[in-house]
């Protein structure tokens, strides 16, 4: 997560100050709270039946189209009533679909944001990998949305790089860059 101040990008730290980038895991502990991030990749080996990630390659996609990439998760993935339906994830008892997983990653930034600003934070931009399509992007404005924000638009990640770096803002500049994804 980043912010703009005095024009530059500024990323978000942890509440330690020491990291900026939250890895998108959950944990659900024995009562069903979702713990996010760094304390979730802890508890992989421990519970990789409880710990969820990977799910953003899961988002806007069927039951299908995941299993056809292989299924190695330490978790539940159900197979829906219809082949083409949604994949959803299965932990304890209960069931999420990727949007409910990601709304719960994007509620955890969206609180670490509030921490650090001081002020309430209502809208966002989201990057997404290049390749989504319209599904995938819908699905991420949809968990946005879950999460109480308002997304103001999806960027694809090389596109949002290149902001990050100031290519687009002068007229006269002309720069070459190179993107892997």
């Amino acid at each position: 997560m980043s912010y703009i101040e005095n024009g530059q990008a500024k990323a978000i730290p942890d509440a330690s100050g020491k990291r900026t980038l939250v890895p998108s895991v959950i944990y659900f502990n024995e009562q069903n709270e979702a713990i996010i991030g760094d304390a979730a990749v802890e508890m992989q080996t421990i519970h990789p039946e409880r710990t969820i990630y990977s799910i953003k390659r899961m988002m806007g996609r069927s039951y299908n189209d995941v299993m056809a990439d292989g299924n190695d998760h330490g978790y539940k993935v159900i197979a829906p009533e219809s082949e083409e339906a949604l994949v959803r994830i299965q932990v304890g008892e209960k069931y999420f679909t990727p949007i409910d997983l990601s709304a719960l990653i994007l509620k955890e930034l969206k609180k670490r944001a509030q921490d650090f600003l001081k002020q309430e934070v209502n809208a966002c931009v989201i990057t997404v990998p290049a390749y989504f399509n319209d599904a995938q992007r819908q699905a991420t404005r949809d968990a946005g949305k879950l999460a109480g924000l308002d997304v103001l638009r999806i960027v694809n990640e090389p596109t949002a790089a290149s902001l990050g770096y100031g290519v687009g803002l002068s007229r006269t500049e002309e720069k070459q860059l190179l993107f892997m994804i």
